[in-house]
């Protein structure tokens, strides 16, 4: 498991981003895969479930997961949410203890957001199209509305996501990108397009009103490095799930 300095260094608060190894989950889903969606034997998953919950302390049924659709909405969790809950959304909000989230992930960004000072955290899921609706900065109003955070005391995480050193894109995805606003995460190299989803996220916190030094990349490829992590994109579509969790203690 990858743990973030940032939220190491926080009072109250339990966190990691998932790698893939650690779990009882076989080929193609070996081992720790998260996500009952993409085939692996549910039995396996629970298992897995089982470990990391274990793992960093948490009750399994508390944990509140997302039916995830690349969409801006955003759910506040309340008491009676758990593990059967489910949401469609891409990301997750609560300032109750013991109430974990987690975003899972195959190479979009996940985004963990802490305010220790009002004391409440989220989860987001942030692929491309997170990220051209401004999911982050959305989120982080949300949290100024539900909770009274204000941006300059939030804490914000990137965990392994795909970079652009492997993010290649068509000419319609980057024309949908320059007409966000975003270009300048485009680049180009041999004649071909790379997308940097992460320099959007980064911009966007940072718009949002958090300081820069608030913010940080874990910065590690998910498609460069299959030994580590899930890639729905480098190994085919055929793949299981990480996961990004944070807890309030």
């Amino acid at each position: 498991m990858i743990l973030s300095k940032l939220l190491a260094e926080a009072e109250g608060l339990s966190h990691a981003f998932t790698e893939r190894q650690g779990g009882g989950s076989t080929l193609p889903y070996a081992s720790l895969n998260l996500a009952y969606h993409v085939g692996d034997d549910a039995a396996a998953v629970d298992a897995n479930h089982v470990l990391l919950a274990e793992r960093l302390g948490y009750t399994p049924e508390r944990l509140v997961h997302m039916r995830q659709v690349h969409s801006d909405r955003i759910v506040r969790c309340t008491p009676e949410m758990g593990f059967e809950s489910r949401p469609e959304c891409d990301a997750l909000m609560t300032d109750l203890e013991g109430q974990p989230l987690m975003v899972m992930i195959a190479d979009c960004t996940p985004v963990l957001l802490f305010d220790p000072r009002r004391r409440a955290v989220a989860a987001v899921h942030a692929g491309r199209a997170g990220a051209l609706k401004n999911i982050v900065g959305k989120t982080v109003a949300a949290m100024h509305d539900a909770y009274g955070s204000d941006p300059a005391d939030l804490l914000a995480v990137l965990g392994p996501s795909i970079g652009r050193c492997c993010y290649e894109i068509g000419p319609e995805v980057a024309a949908e990108v320059e007409a966000a606003g975003c270009g300048t995460a485009l680049s180009f190299r041999d004649g071909r397009r790379y997308l940097d989803v992460n320099a959007i996220l980064l911009q966007q916190l940072e718009t949002a009103g958090l300081p820069a030094g608030h913010i940080e990349n874990i910065g590690s490829c998910t498609a460069c490095r299959t030994d580590r992590f899930f890639s729905y994109r480098a190994e085919g579509g055929t793949t299981g799930r990480q996961a990004g969790i944070i807890m309030l203690k």
